[in-house]
């Protein structure tokens, strides 16, 4: 067990804090939400029916889906586009990481897909960001409806007509809330590969070495 928590503790760590998070953004947005109930003149809701509102499922999928866009696009962009110095980035005067993987079809240890070539192969040279984005387009539905189920709620309690969803999706509100997120994930995007040019983390894979000179691209 203790090996398999050494193997594992990054992402046991990422995903245990989304979780202490997440349970704590549903507490505070239920209080929120009844203190804006009581302040209209609403009845008051029930834990379990704010996870299940509009109010709850738009939030919370409204970040996730630029948190994946921002991902898939990233992994995307880093196979072409090079930034010189980066760490981020791949080295412009590097010969390809990523070797042919159809030369490795006959090596027992290379993943399943590789070794029975074809389709398979296709799709598995490019899952990750298929996954990622796959990921951003369930996210960006969920917005929409989450969205949509609580922008009716608050037309419903100003004596406003109830919109549809394409109304809705179609709006200046829904495109206002994707975009004040997707800006900001590229910004964070943008500055770690040009801070991680001049600035250092000893220790993280996610930096260069630190005696490295700053043109030198990548961690390696």
């Amino acid at each position: 067990m203790r090996r398999v928590l050494r193997d594992n503790a990054l992402s046991l760590t990422m995903f245990g804090m989304f979780l202490v998070f997440l349970v704590a953004q549903s507490f505070a947005g239920f209080r929120s939400n009844n203190n804006d109930n009581q302040e209209h003149g609403q009845p008051r809701e029930s834990y379990t029916e704010y996870l299940a509102s509009g109010a709850f499922v738009e939030a919370t999928f409204e970040n996730w889906e630029s948190e994946f866009l921002q991902m898939g696009v990233y992994v995307l962009f880093t196979a072409w586009l090079i930034q010189k110095g980066s760490p981020e980035s791949k080295n412009p005067e590097g010969e390809e990481s990523d070797a042919d993987p159809r030369a490795e079809r006959d090596n027992p240890d290379a993943p399943g897909p590789v070794r029975r070539g074809g389709l398979a192969l296709t799709l598995y040279e490019h899952s990750l960001s298929i996954a990622l984005l796959a990921l951003f387009l369930l996210s960006f539905v969920l917005h929409a409806l989450g969205g949509h189920a609580e922008y009716n709620q608050q037309q419903l309690e100003h004596g406003q007509a109830a919109v549809s969803l394409w109304g809705f999706v179609t709006s200046s509100e829904f495109w206002f809330q994707s975009m004040q997120n997707w800006q900001s994930e590229f910004l964070a995007v943008g500055a770690l590969a040009v801070l991680g040019i001049f600035l250092r983390q000893r220790g993280s894979p996610e930096s260069k070495p630190v005696a490295a000179p700053h043109a030198q691209t990548g961690t390696g």
